[in-house]
């Protein structure tokens, strides 16, 4: 009778649930202030909640918040980049057409490839160089979260993650006010400033508000310009997740008998749902509400990682990483531009 009722007896299997409650209902907290200062005020969502987050950081290391914590800023945010998938159908990219998505691609590889290059010049390790060229080159802050997952970890990897994510959010939102004018400036039609905006802003909400700035076919085809580029996610991940294979099998702790597998389980949640959207088998209600999800989680996961991290610590990362995103970011926009007006000539 014991046995059967084992179950009932006290901190069995709850224990461990709740030992998060603490530290994931503080992440909470901070993750709604940062959504109702972005509603009122406007501004970026994420980068209020890193900044709040970093307002609590003497928290992280307190017995009774950090597990839950430290479960945001690694488990929720894998949920967050997984469920991105169900925003993206292969109809979307196919309507794109060959030249488009060439331009995208060559863009995204180029800019990978000088964020590798670039980061050794400025004495940067690797894995550093690729995080802050994936995050430039894709969807800012939720790539650079989505591929620091993968990559082998130190005890400066969170200090880095956290000042790229800051540094590319900051980038992304300068980028949204002045890309809309370089397209005016320089008489690009709606599908050239679309391409031009969603092929070089970071962050999905930023290409929308420079987007549909300018007028609604640019917002529309911005977005989906934008969402090809989040849809690579899952190829550059699974990239680097191979690349680095030895390198975090090596960082991951002996006592730990399972080694980290190549593509990780949010990718699998990620290309599912992609397929899933793009039979039709999702619900638009259904999609909306993942997509709100996913938003939550990633906001929910920055805050936790604000509250890993202090102004100190950000500070020490020095100038380098802010130069070494500022050139990419620069990289990306003139490499678009030259292909749009080679696509223009010819």
């Amino acid at each position: 009778m014991k046995q059967s009722n084992s179950w009932l007896a006290p901190g069995y299997r709850l224990e461990p649930v709740l030992n998060l409650l603490p530290g994931t209902a503080l992440a909470a907290v901070v993750a709604l202030a940062a959504t109702f200062v972005s509603t009122l005020h406007g501004g970026p969502q994420l980068l209020y909640a890193l900044f709040f987050g970093v307002a609590f950081h003497f928290l992280s290391q307190d017995a009774k918040t950090r597990p839950g914590i430290e479960f945001c800023a690694r488990g929720v945010l894998r949920l967050g980049v997984g469920l991105l998938g169900a925003r993206i159908t292969a109809s979307q990219i196919a309507g794109l057409g060959w030249a488009t998505a060439l331009i995208v691609i060559a863009a995204v590889v180029t800019t990978l490839l000088c964020g590798a290059c670039l980061g050794r010049r400025l004495g940067m390790t690797r894995p550093q160089g690729v995080l802050s060229g994936g995050s430039v080159a894709i969807c800012g802050a939720s790539a650079a979260l989505a591929i620091s997952a993968v990559l082998p970890r130190d005890k400066h990897s969170d200090r880095f993650t956290l000042m790229v994510v800051v540094t590319v959010t900051v980038l992304s939102t300068v980028a949204m006010v002045l890309y809309p004018l370089v397209a005016k400036l320089l008489h690009l039609p709606p599908e050239l400033a679309g391409l031009f905006i969603g092929g070089t802003i970071h962050d999905v909400a930023q290409v929308v508000g420079a987007g549909y700035t300018i007028d609604q076919a640019t917002g529309d085809y911005a977005t989906i310009v934008k969402l090809f580029r989040v849809s690579m996610l899952a190829v550059v991940v699974v990239v680097v997740s191979s690349v680095f294979k030895r390198q975090r099998e090596a960082a991951t702790d002996e006592s730990v008998a399972k080694k980290p597998p190549l593509v990780p389980w949010f990718l699998w949640v990620f290309v599912a749902l992609v397929v899933l959207n793009s039979a039709g088998w999702m619900p638009s209600a259904t999609q909306h509400s993942l997509g709100d999800l996913s938003r939550g989680c990633l906001v929910l996961a920055i805050a936790a990682l604000g509250m890993k991290t202090s102004f100190a610590q950000l500070a020490n990362a020095g100038w380098r990483p802010f130069l070494l995103l500022l050139v990419e970011t620069l990289w990306m926009a003139v490499f678009v531009l030259v292909a749009i007006g080679l696509r223009s000539h010819y």
